[in-house]
């Protein structure tokens, strides 16, 4: 199964991103799922109001992005937290991709999040995202789920080892585990609910 890990902050070498990578370190761990990992600090999308994306005039990265978002059939955003919210970039790469010409992007796929913080926190940066993407799937008629499970990455700086991209927090390290289980269980039942349709 193809997995697209999508890191949401803006800011190079973001704790969105060492979450991202800490699981796809989980999820390459004993399984022969096809993982990626793109990274929103890489381009900034045009803000709505001010421009739009053209499916026929992508630049590399937003190639990048809508190719492996185009492939996966489970796609794990970690989101940032700031000031309980989600940050701006990712409400704008929702709004820019949550489009008619953009429409595949939300077909076939289960949708998980991860909020991610500093400190204690990461639940609101998820829960608004979440609410988007139900607007978005159930707007388009577009037939995907949102994992009702997510993620809280708490004190990320300081429950990942950058290096080995490990935990020595159990807890923490289970609590992610679950989460990916649930989101994977999840997405292969869609797979296996498709192969039984004549």
């Amino acid at each position: 199964m193809q997995i697209l890990l999508l890191a949401g902050s803006s800011r190079p070498h973001s704790n969105s991103l060492l979450a991202a990578r800490f699981l796809g370190n989980l999820l390459h761990n004993g399984r022969n799922d096809s993982v990626q990992i793109v990274d929103l600090s890489h381009e900034a999308l045009p803000a709505v109001g001010r421009g739009s994306l053209d499916v026929n005039q992508l630049t590399p990265f937003q190639q990048e992005l809508t190719e492996a978002w185009g492939k996966a059939r489970l796609v794990i955003i970690t989101a940032p937290e700031y000031n309980w919210s989600t940050n701006a970039e990712l409400i704008n790469m929702a709004h820019q991709l949550g489009t008619k010409a953009f429409a595949p992007l939300f077909k076939e796929k289960v949708f998980a999040f991860a909020g991610v913080s500093t400190g204690r926190g990461g639940r609101q940066s998820a829960l608004e995202l979440m609410m988007i993407f139900n607007k978005i799937i159930s707007f388009s008629d577009s037939e995907s789920v949102v994992c009702p499970k997510l993620w809280e990455s708490h004190e990320t700086h300081r429950n990942i080892d950058e290096a080995s991209l490990g935990s020595a927090n159990e807890v923490y390290t289970e609590s992610a585990r679950q989460f990916l289980t649930y989101a994977l269980r999840l997405s292969r039942r869609w797979e296996r609910s498709e192969s039984n349709i004549p």
